[in-house]
């Protein structure tokens, strides 16, 4: 049975204040009687959220909390009294503490951050921090050029926004590479632009295609710089012809083209020149 998570589990026995839940251990958990529905009979399996309540026994819900262990998530603050800031999870009986040694700044009632959820190893509770570096691996990521990921989006900077990537690496999305919209606490589809020698990962929202013909806008430009400037292979030159020179197809070299005659960068006529 773990804490802080989604539990299959069987009805064990009833009593009047609610049914008991076992899991294969026979480990039991009190899913209370404003949860029980007529079709939650003895033997039968059901999917519960168990969390450890205010009194230190574990509980079990049917309610789905806003985030579970392991989760990195924007949260709004409910109420700060002396023991920490207490943010709205989701469950009506629990609210979700932040000790104020895992704030990073005093957080605010009404004010929402990103945070981590975690299971406190002393106190065996679920709990959340800011202080989010604890939680990033600092390990150099795996990624490869164009590897599809998950993106929260945490903070914005001067250079653009800092993400998390699968819940795991620092990432930056560069100003220029956003092609959306996208507030604090989103997640995103994106996809890795490179993998630096120090580890940090520039990441782009834009899609395949878009990578791809950036990509090509920029061997085109270099290899223009590598032979004077200019280039006989144009739109109007065979498929296995810009094949052999770029790696791509006729469709993505046309695009980069007109990308790159519509950034002044380039004429277009019956050769390919640099401007």
């Amino acid at each position: 049975m773990e804490i802080g998570k989604y539990n299959v589990l069987r009805v064990s026995r009833g009593v009047d204040f609610g049914l008991y839940l076992a899991d294969a251990h026979g480990h039991e958990v009190l899913l209370p009687r404003r949860y029980v529905t007529d079709s939650m009979t003895i033997g039968s399996e059901i999917e519960v959220f168990v969390y450890i309540d205010s009194e230190n026994r574990p509980v079990a819900t049917t309610e789905r909390p806003t985030a579970v262990v392991g989760d990195f998530v924007l949260m709004r603050v409910k109420a700060v009294n002396a023991t920490g800031a207490f943010l709205d999870w989701g469950l009506v009986a629990k609210d979700l503490l932040v000790p104020f040694r895992e704030q990073r700044v005093s957080m605010q009632a009404g004010r929402s951050y990103i945070v981590h959820v975690y299971l406190d190893k002393e106190t065996g509770r679920v709990v959340a921090s800011a202080k989010l570096d604890k939680f990033v691996s600092n390990k150099k990521p795996p990624y490869y050029h164009r590897q599809r990921v998950d993106l929260l989006i945490v903070q914005r900077t001067e250079l653009g926004y800092k993400v998390l990537i699968d819940n795991k690496y620092w990432g930056i999305i560069y100003q220029n590479e956003t092609y959306a919209d996208v507030n604090i606490g989103e997640h995103h589809m994106g996809f890795v632009r490179q993998v630096r020698p120090d580890g940090k990962v520039d990441v782009t929202l834009a899609k395949i295609e878009k990578m791809r013909v950036d990509d090509l806008s920029t061997s085109i430009l270099d290899y223009l710089k590598q032979h004077g400037g200019t280039m006989s292979l144009t739109d109007k030159s065979s498929p296995e012809d810009i094949q052999r020179v770029f790696q791509c197809s006729k469709k993505d070299f046309k695009k980069a083209l007109g990308q790159l005659y519509k950034q002044h960068l380039v004429t277009l006529g019956e050769t390919v020149t640099l401007i």
